[in-house]
């Protein structure tokens, strides 16, 4: 299902989206160092997450011990800590005119519930179109990685970072990174994908020269 874009506001809302290990957040770090350098006017946060109930809903969703969570209890909480996200942090600085960067939005709940965990899709975009007011990313970088190398990664780079969703079998990783791939495919307005198997320069290199394109405003 595609998100439906229902309201216009100030600024400039951004996501980076990509399977665990994809590398995205540490893109992200490198864009913010530019930005801060550069002088802009910017709001960085993450999902599930950004303010303090969302931060709180976080610990629950990716608590290793929870393993006995149901599926749509998941998927609500995403949806929960996600409107708490938007009315608190995202919302008011959009309103200022600010370009949002959020590691991780909408796109994940789609594919790590909808079809990781199975429930749909369809089912999942509708709880979050009500959830997030019809907010749509004015720009979404995907980075693509296959499933395997980004579990390598995870397993040699952040062994004490690893949570519930890490966790999974290759299975549930690939039919993730599937769902990714059918997004990518059927939004290619909103969804610019990154070849994330690259080395990390390179991938930095290429998000910077899609941001560069698509909102000169902020990235020169």
């Amino acid at each position: 299902m595609k998100l439906v874009r229902l309201f216009e506001v100030k600024g400039k809302f951004v996501t980076f989206e990509g399977p665990d290990g994809s590398g995205k957040t540490s893109v992200l770090k490198a864009i913010i160092a530019h930005l801060d350098q550069a002088g802009i006017n910017y709001l960085e946060t993450r999902e599930p997450g950004g303010n303090r109930i969302a931060e709180a809903i976080r610990q629950i969703i990716l608590d290793k011990d929870l393993t006995e969570m149901d599926a749509r209890t998941e998927a609500l909480l995403y949806a929960a800590a996600r409107r708490q996200h938007l009315v608190e942090t995202v919302f008011p600085a959009l309103e200022e005119g600010k370009l949002v960067l959020s590691d991780r939005y909408v796109d994940s709940s789609i594919v790590y519930q909808g079809a990781g965990r199975g429930i749909g899709e369809n089912e999942v975009a509708q709880m979050n179109n009500f959830a997030t007011d019809g907010l749509v990313p004015e720009l979404t970088l995907y980075f693509d990685v296959a499933p395997e190398i980004g579990l390598q990664r995870i397993k040699k780079h952040r062994q004490s970072e690893i949570d519930r969703l890490d966790t999974e079998s290759l299975g549930f990783h690939q039919s993730v990174h599937a769902a990714y791939l059918k997004l990518a495919q059927q939004e290619t307005e909103r969804i610019v994908t990154i070849d994330a198997n690259q080395p990390l320069e390179k991938v930095i290199e290429d998000a910077f020269s899609q941001l560069s394109n698509k909102l000169p405003v902020f990235f020169r």
